[in-house]
């Protein structure tokens, strides 16, 4: 038979069908094989026995969580703040800069860490003790959470908190008894950058604190879905002031523009009366206070 028949032979609707159906059967294979392993119990379990078996009473501590955010709050800023540090001497980072004129000094540097040293001091550190006090040692399940339901889950902790602080933060702006008495503190920059992420008032940081403990229990998350929303949160808040926009950034990884990031945050330190949310950017776009990015006049 010729190569040209076979071909003719090939091609014939019915044959087409078939190739079709086999085709449609494998990636329906392929998709339910995705669920079952997104699904699984076990993707997580060694590392959550691990975690559970060797540092149990750590992780058992009212105190941990607090420790986990603190420390993972220093370290993300670390990389964004040897950049500030670096300057025009690091050219290849200084492209992403957002406001490329506007860089921060040592003064307005070592204001925000004061300000996060105190709250940290007075606020962060009571509390840690009062619940190491008060709250008795947390149970460790002994079963993971499967990796489809953590990821459900961090996602679900965010959306929620989206929503809490974008109402928070709508009405300090909206009144301005609010504005001036909480929140202006962390306007005092109209061109953000890391360290100023938790450069906050006491009653600003409190309310923060209190949604991401509370959040999880009320969408009753695992322990490590919780931790990992809390390292998670923590690093998208940071990323949102760095006042970079780098090709990895959560706004360009997450497409169709759900996600706000760090260019449209920095809007808000520009134009103070848009982009409330803290993440994504469906609220502002119902509520008519979105913007998109632009260099716009700062305003101080």
């Amino acid at each position: 038979m010729s190569s040209a028949r076979f071909c003719q032979r090939s091609l014939l609707p019915g044959n087409v069908f078939y190739l079709l159906l086999s085709i449609g059967g494998l990636l329906k294979t392929d998709t339910r094989a995705w669920i079952t392993w997104f699904g699984n119990n076990s993707l997580l379990q060694p590392l959550w026995d691990n975690l559970r078996l060797n540092y149990r009473d750590y992780l058992r501590s009212p105190l941990f969580p607090i420790v986990l955010t603190v420390s993972s709050y220093f370290i993300i800023c670390l990389p964004y703040l040897v950049c500030d540090i670096m300057g025009d001497r690091w050219a290849w980072v200084q492209q992403f800069k957002i406001q490329p004129t506007r860089k921060p000094t040592a003064s307005t540097l070592l204001h925000c860490a004061s300000v996060t040293l105190y709250n940290h001091v007075f606020l962060v550190f009571p509390a840690s003790v009062a619940q190491w006090a008060w709250r008795p040692p947390v149970d460790l399940p002994e079963q993971a959470p499967a990796l489809l339901e953590l990821i459900t889950g961090v996602i679900g902790n965010l959306l929620l908190f989206d929503f809490q602080y974008f109402i928070w933060h709508l009405l300090h702006h909206r009144i301005r008894w609010l504005y001036v008495t909480f929140h202006a503190i962390h306007h005092n920059y109209s061109s953000p950058f890391a360290l100023a992420t938790q450069c906050l008032g006491g009653w600003e940081l409190v309310t923060v604190g209190f949604w991401t403990t509370l959040n999880p229990m009320i969408l009753r998350s695992h322990l490590l879905t919780t931790w990992a929303f809390m390292v998670l949160h923590v690093y998208v808040s940071i990323e949102d002031h760095c006042g970079y926009d780098f090709p990895w950034s959560t706004s360009r990884v997450i497409p169709f523009g759900i996600y706000g990031g760090p260019s449209k945050h920095d809007v808000h330190h520009q134009k103070p009366n848009t982009n409330f949310a803290p993440h994504f950017s469906h609220w502002d776009k119902i509520f008519g206070t979105h913007a998109d990015f632009s260099f716009c006049t700062t305003v101080k």
